[in-house]
């Protein structure tokens, strides 16, 4: 069975581009979010094996919704996706319970290792 992934990002050719290298990695997207509210009701609804979450969104950004997702299920597991390659908003990402960080613009090859590596 293909791992189940929730998208979220504010710009939807950017969640377009994550979900198409998902699918050529063999996930299967179950769900879209465009901030960290909508990240939230989906992550509840869906219960997604893994979640792909911008930083810098609308009305709740990537790190709140990071905090209350793991409030909601501990085991939650997020991985950061950011133009902004800053330390310090690695290291909130990091401290909110995301696994992993990865860096926009991306490459194909290392969205998969990072979700290899999380997802054990």
């Amino acid at each position: 069975m293909s791992k189940r992934v929730l998208v979220v990002d504010d710009a939807a050719f950017m969640r377009i581009m994550i979900k198409d290298i998902l699918q050529k990695g063999g996930y299967e997207v179950v769900g879209e979010a465009e901030d960290g509210k909508k990240a939230i009701e989906k992550y509840k609804e869906l219960k997604p094996d893994l979640v792909t979450m911008d930083i810098t969104m609308p009305d709740m950004d990537g790190i709140a919704a990071v905090k209350e997702i793991r409030k909601i299920d501990e085991n939650a597991v997020i991985i950061m996706c950011s133009a902004m390659g800053q330390q310090a908003m690695v290291i909130d990402a990091i401290q909110a319970g995301a696994k992993d960080f990865v860096v926009k613009p991306f490459q194909p090859e290392r969205v998969l290792e990072a979700i290899k590596k999380v997802m054990g």
